[in-house]
């Protein structure tokens, strides 16, 4: 998988906060032209434990964690709100490599989720008011009527934020990043928070 061995990942380059590695992983996929560089497979689970994932987009890389916005009523958000844990992994197959997050979850706020609702196009802002998120339709045809019922509410661009939707913030526990190297002998390094700073340690592959 890739030439893995041109980038190798030691823990003298490493920063003291993981942050800013995932960011400036980042900008080198964005820059490597990968696709949706920032969907992530994000995993969340029932108040029982039992666990769920599915793929969002990655909205803020930001020094307190990592955002995405999803319908509060869906399975993730009911589950949020249930057992505010979550994880994450993204993966740059391009790059050969993989960086994992475990954390605990909070909404952001209303004005955080409000300013990014503003950025999305006119149609998702209307998808967003016409899909109860996660529930059953009879059809498409049903979705497709609430659409147009919501489109026709909200005239022209101003189509406000749902107040069944938003963001969320995972403020990381841990952070793994894996740089494939050849023969399977990957570099793996996990930060892991300690106080107010990290613990960084070389795992095996």
């Amino acid at each position: 998988m890739g030439n893995a061995d041109d980038e190798p990942l030691d823990q003298e380059s490493l920063p003291s906060e993981p942050v800013v590695l995932f960011r400036r992983w980042y900008e080198e996929a964005e820059r490597a032209g990968i696709r949706l560089p920032n969907a992530i497979a994000l995993a969340t689970a029932s108040a029982g434990g039992r666990p769920s994932i599915r793929h969002v987009l990655l909205r803020g890389i930001e020094d307190d964690g990592f955002v995405f916005h999803t319908n509060h009523g869906s399975r993730k958000g009911t589950e949020l709100a249930e057992n505010p844990r979550a994880a994450f992994s993204v993966y740059w197959r391009e790059l050969d490599r993989q960086i994992s997050v475990i954390g605990d979850v909070a909404t952001v706020s209303a004005e955080e989720s409000d300013a990014y609702f503003a950025t999305r196009p006119r149609e998702a802002r209307i998808g967003a008011w016409a899909s109860r998120q996660s529930s059953e339709l009879t059809s498409r045809d049903e979705l497709m009527e609430r659409v147009a019922e919501f489109d026709a509410r909200y005239q022209g661009d101003d189509v406000p934020r749902p107040p069944f939707w938003g963001g969320y913030r995972i403020a990381p526990i841990t952070v793994e990043f894996w740089q494939g190297r050849q023969h399977r002998l990957h570099d793996r390094f996990r930060f892991e928070r300690s106080g107010d700073g990290w613990t960084i340690r070389r795992l095996s592959p």
